[in-house]
């Protein structure tokens, strides 16, 4: 099967499942465990709540976020 045909079938499943498969293929790229990925997905939020209470960042809406990934993936 072609990268193609895969992605196009990816994209048509429910998005629970893309969820699942994007994790899995993360995880695919990297050796560390998943308790490992836990704790360092910990410390990137601790970190951003941080940036976020003492005003160095200012936060956007979900609908901006995907219709800035959207436009980046065309």
């Amino acid at each position: 099967m072609k990268l193609a045909q895969i992605e196009a079938e990816a994209l048509s499943l429910p998005e629970t499942e893309r969820a699942k498969l994007a994790q899995k293929l993360l995880l695919s790229l990297d050796n560390s465990s998943e308790s490992g990925i836990a704790e360092s997905w910990l410390d990137t939020v601790q970190g951003r709540a941080r940036e976020l209470d003492e005003g160095i960042v200012e936060s956007i809406s979900a609908d901006e976020v995907r219709r800035k990934a959207q436009a980046l993936l065309r």
